[in-house]
């Protein structure tokens, strides 16, 4: 091996280690306490059938929807926005922010109410966060909201649901 394609392997490696340490690293949080939950021991199909395409697509197939989709960018009453798929809250209404991205976002997450993982979907690691109760995915968290966190948890619309105070 020559010592140029040494050095651009290792400036490579180098680069994707770099991204990595650039978002949150993946905890467990709040997935012990649930792992009876009967949510996780419901098929597929018996999802599918209770969310609607979209939102079985999100929440069980880790699906993406398209930016500016969402109902729920222009959700500002106050009260709380859960998990679709089993009402487990997930965020505070005062918690939303306007991020731009086309997505609800926050800037904060009931902790003990998600559980993280490491997503290399594409090819960029990234944190995935999921509602710990029934594993539904959720979206993704970035390093790139506002104060006091300085998170953005960049949520599908279509894995949650608003719930008025």
């Amino acid at each position: 091996m020559t010592l140029s394609l040494l050095l651009h392997r290792r400036g490579l490696l180098t680069g994707v280690v770099a991204l990595a340490a650039c978002s949150p690293e993946p905890t467990a949080a709040g997935e012990a306490q649930y792992a009876a939950s009967p949510y996780r021991r419901i098929s597929d199909a018996e999802w599918r059938r209770r969310l609607g395409h979209a939102a079985w697509r999100v929440l069980r197939h880790e699906a993406t929807e398209r930016p500016f989709t969402s109902p729920l960018n222009d959700e500002h009453r106050r009260g709380t926005f859960v998990c679709k798929g089993c009402d487990l809250t997930l965020f505070r209404s005062s918690w939303k922010f306007e991020s731009g991205t086309g997505w609800p976002s926050f800037y904060e997450v009931m902790g003990a109410n998600i559980g993280r993982k490491r997503d290399f979907a594409i090819a960029i690691p990234r944190t995935e966060y999921h509602c710990a109760r029934c594993l539904g995915h959720q979206g993704h968290v970035f390093n790139d909201g506002p104060r006091p966190t300085g998170l953005r948890y960049c949520n599908n619309g279509a894995a949650l649901k608003f719930m008025p105070a």
